[in-house]
Formats: structure tokens, sequence, C-alpha cells
């Protein structure tokens, strides 16, 4: 059944909105996919934080003005689809690039990052990189690294200090001192001692 002019104008519009929003695409074709493999691809865009949809080329261009997928989604021809995100693009592109080797039948035409079109390769190249979730996690470590090793040097040093006392409480380095300075005392009182009478008697 031919969809009324109305039709097309609110599809057209409702997809604008959605690509208004969105700041990364991948647009893709397949050939004989089934249901099961397009439930599969959908999922897989979803797990990524994005979303997925087949597209008409003249719907998707029309819809696609002053976006940033615009430039991405001009004279396309044959089956085209869009998976989109305004979230991680590489979580995106690793999620596709997996699919895409598992399944043959679905291909690359182009991608979006950040408004730029990039190439086919490149869309490889962003699915190696780091996700932002690894760059979130590799940052926290290089920041509370050197926190941890502080406080585990100040420990150490704590701990080391304990050992070097209780060694010398032990070996009684500490009282021996106060013990030594005794008989000190009194060999320099026993002079004055001795001195005195002779005084006396002068």
């Amino acid at each position: 059944m031919a969809v009324s002019k109305a039709k097309k104008i609110e599809q057209v519009e409702a997809l604008s909105k959605e690509f208004q929003g969105a700041k990364h695409g991948i647009v893709g074709s397949f050939a004989k996919m089934t249901v099961e493999k397009d439930f599969e691809l959908r999922k897989t865009v979803r797990s990524a934080g994005g979303k997925y949809r087949v597209l008409k080329n003249t719907l998707a261009e029309r819809a696609a003005k002053g976006t940033a997928v615009e430039e991405a989604v001009k004279s396309l021809a044959g089956v085209t689809s869009i998976a989109y995100t305004s979230g991680d693009p590489v979580a995106l592109a690793k999620a596709l690039s997996k699919y895409a080797k598992d399944n043959p039948e679905y291909t690359f035409k182009a991608g979006i990052v950040e408004g730029r079109v990039i190439a086919i390769k490149d869309i490889d190249a962003l699915a190696n990189m780091p996700s932002k979730e690894e760059i979130y996690s590799k940052l926290l470590f290089l920041m509370t690294a050197p926190a941890q090793r502080l406080v585990t040097a100040i420990n150490a040093v704590g701990r080391n200090l304990a050992v070097v006392v209780n060694q010398g409480v032990e070996q009684k380095k500490f009282g021996g001192a106060a013990e030594g300075a005794a008989p000190t005392a009194k060999a320099e009182a026993a002079p004055a001692a001795e001195t005195a009478p002779a005084e006396a008697s002068a």
C-alpha cells in the first residue's frame, strides 16, 4: 500500500528530530538479511547505546538536512541502514565492525564522527581505538596511582619506625643511656665531698 504524502512528511519530521540529537553514525547496507539477523543487528546497536533504522534513500536525505549525518546520506543507492548515537562513537564502531565480520552480508557505506564524514577504512580504525570507558579507567588509574604509592610509602615508614623503636626497647638501648648517667653524677659529686673538710680545716 502506497504511503500518503502526509504520512511521508510525518515520517521525515520524526526522523529529523532523531537525527538532530545524533553526533555520530554508521551508514550501512545489507543483502538477503533474515529476520533473525536483522534482530541481532538491532540488538548489537542498542547494546552500544545507539539506534538503528532501515531507510529509503530519499527519505533519509530529507530527514538528515541540517543534521550531523546530512553529508553521509547524500546520493545513496541500494538498501540503506543507519546506526546513530549521541554517545560513544567507538563503542558503536566496535559493535558494528564485529557484526560485519561475523555477517558478511552487512557492509559499510560511510561513517560520521562529530558531523564529519569518514571513509569506510576509518570505521575499522575507529573500532580499534579504546572506548571512553577504557580511557576513563586508564586516567583514573594514572590519577590514583601516585596517591596509592604515597600512602604505601607513608605506611612503610611508619612500620619501619615502629620496628626500630621496638628493637631498641627490647635491646634496652633507650634505658641504657639513663642508667649510665647515674654513676657519672656520683663520680662528679665524690671529689666535692672529699675536699670540703680540707677547706674547713684550713
